[in-house]
C-alpha cells in the first residue's frame, strides 16, 4: 500500500503541456460530481503573475490579502454544488513564506465551498520512499492528473492516467490522509491564534 502513490509517476500516462492540461481540467472539471481530490504537497509553487502572489513576493502582506479578497467569485465558481471538492494540503512548520501566503487563501477558498485539510509532512512520509508524493487531482476515480512542476515550483503541465488500477488505489490513501487531517480555518487560525 506504500508504493500507491509512487506508481502514479512511472504508469503509462497522456502528458500535456499547461495549455493541453488546462483544457483537459476543464473538461473533467465540467463533468464531474461527487468528490474531486486534490493533494499538494511542494511548499512554495511559483504562482507566475497572480496580482496577490507578487505583492506577496514583494512584502505587501496587506495588499496581498486585499488582491486574494477579490478572487473569491472564482473561488465560488470553483466549488459548484455537484461537486465535493477535497483538498489534502501537506505542511511542513515552520511555514515557507508562500504558505504564509497560501493558507489564508485556501481559508478563503473553504468559506466558498471547499473541503480542505491539513496534514503535517509524517503523514505522507510512508508514501515517500522513492520521494515526495506526486502532486495530485483525482476526478471520480477514473481520471487521475498528476500535475507537474519545475524545479522553482511553476506549473508545467501534468500527466493523465485513467488506468484503473493505477487511480483506484489511490481512493482510499488519500481518503485515510483526509480522515485524519485537521480542518484547514482551524489549523489557520490555530497557528495564527
Amino acid at each position: 500500500m506504500s508504493d500507491v502513490l509512487s506508481r502514479v509517476r512511472t504508469a503509462p500516462a497522456t502528458t500535456m503541456d499547461t495549455a493541453e492540461y488546462g483544457a483537459d481540467f476543464a473538461k473533467e472539471f465540467e463533468a464531474a460530481a461527487g468528490i474531486v481530490w486534490k493533494l499538494e504537497r511542494a511548499q512554495h509553487f511559483d504562482e507566475g503573475d497572480l496580482p496577490s502572489y507578487l505583492a506577496m513576493l514583494d512584502g505587501d502582506w496587506d495588499r496581498a490579502m486585499e488582491l486574494a479578497d477579490e478572487m473569491r467569485p472564482g473561488f465560488r465558481a470553483d466549488n459548484p454544488d455537484r461537486m465535493d471538492f477535497r483538498r489534502i494540503r501537506v505542511v511542513a512548520e515552520p511555514l515557507t513564506p508562500y504558505l504564509r501566503w497560501e493558507l489564508p487563501l485556501l481559508s478563503m477558498r473553504a468559506e466558498e465551498g471547499e473541503n480542505s485539510r491539513v496534514v503535517p509532512v509524517s503523514a505522507v512520509r510512508p508514501y515517500e520512499a522513492d520521494g515526495p508524493v506526486p502532486e495530485l487531482v483525482l476526478f471520480n476515480s477514473t481520471a487521475l492528473y498528476e500535475v507537474r512542476y519545475d524545479e522553482t515550483g511553476r506549473h508545467t503541465g501534468a500527466r493523465k492516467i485513467t488506468d484503473p488500477e493505477i487511480v483506484e488505489p489511490c481512493v482510499p490513501v488519500l481518503e485515510a490522509l483526509f480522515d485524519a487531517g485537521e480542518e484547514l480555518r482551524a489549523y489557520s487560525a490555530r497557528l495564527t491564534g
